[in-house]
C-alpha cells in the first residue's frame, strides 16, 4: 500500500473527515485490520486565512509547498491538499515534490461525468465561486459551471467561515443552502458540487434534486484508489 500524504489544517474539521474516510475505504476493501497509510502534516489555519485574506496567494502557496516537501521527506508516495480554497496554489505545491499530486477538482470533474452530468452548480468559499482557478479547472474537463447570485454567494462564504470551520452546524444555514441549491436548479443545474471540504458536515444529497458531488469523498476515493494500485 502505498503512503497517502495529506497536507489538512484548513480546516481541521474537515481534515478529520479525510483521515476517517480514508481508513473507512480501506477498510472496506481490504477487510480485517486493515487501515491507510497516511501521513500528515496541519498547518495552523490563522495563518492560512490571514494570507487569503491580505490576498498574498504567493505567500500562501509558499507555505504549503513547504508541508509538501516535509511529506515526501516523511515518506509520502502522493500528496493530497485537504482543502478546495487552496487549490488556488495547487501548482506551486505540485511542483514543490516528485511525487504525484492528486488534484481535487480533477478527480471532481471525474465523477460529474461519470454521472452524465455536465452543467454543475457550484458552492465553496468566495474565492472558490468568484475567482477563475477552480471554475476553470471543471471548465477543462467540458463541465459548465453556474454559480449562486451575489447574495447567495456571501451566504454560502459566511456559513463556511463564521460556522462550519469552528464545527457549528446549524439548522437553518441546512436551509439557506437548500435554498441556494434550488436556486442553481432552477437556472439549470444539473447537479451540485460541494466545492468546499466543510460544507458537507452541513448538507447532502437530501438537501437538493439534482445529484451532489461532494468534493471531500471523492477526492479520498481518489487517494485510496492511488494508493491501493486500483
Amino acid at each position: 500500500m502505498r503512503v497517502i500524504g495529506l497536507i489538512g489544517g484548513m480546516s481541521w474539521e474537515s481534515t478529520a473527515e479525510y483521515y476517517r474516510v480514508a481508513n473507512e475505504l480501506v477498510r472496506e476493501r481490504r477487510g480485517g485490520y486493515r487501515s491507510a497509510r497516511i501521513v500528515l502534516t496541519s498547518v495552523d489555519f490563522a495563518d492560512v486565512e490571514r494570507l487569503q485574506a491580505t490576498g498574498d496567494w504567493a505567500a500562501a502557496g509558499e507555505l504549503l509547498a513547504a508541508e509538501a516537501r516535509r511529506l515526501e521527506a516523511a515518506g509520502a508516495d502522493l500528496v493530497v491538499l485537504c482543502t478546495n480554497t487552496m487549490h488556488k496554489v495547487a501548482d506551486a505545491v505540485a511542483a514543490a515534490v516528485d511525487v504525484p499530486f492528486l488534484h481535487l477538482a480533477d478527480t471532481t470533474a471525474a465523477a460529474v461525468q461519470g454521472a452524465g452530468v455536465r452543467r454543475v452548480g457550484l458552492l465553496g468559499t468566495r474565492f472558490t465561486m468568484e475567482q477563475a482557478f477552480y471554475r476553470d479547472r471543471l471548465a477543462e474537463h467540458g463541465l459548465e459551471v453556474l454559480v449562486p447570485d451575489q447574495a447567495g454567494r456571501e451566504v454560502v462564504h459566511r456559513v463556511i467561515y463564521d460556522e462550519l470551520v469552528h464545527g457549528v452546524v446549524r439548522a437553518e444555514s441546512r436551509e439557506a443552502y437548500a435554498a441556494v441549491m434550488s436556486e442553481l436548479v432552477e437556472r439549470g443545474a444539473e447537479g451540485i458540487v460541494l466545492g468546499c471540504t466543510e460544507i458537507e458536515l452541513l448538507v447532502g444529497a437530501e438537501d437538493t434534486t439534482v445529484p451532489v458531488f461532494p468534493t471531500t469523498r471523492l477526492h479520498v476515493e481518489a487517494a485510496v484508489a492511488a494508493a491501493l494500485g486500483e
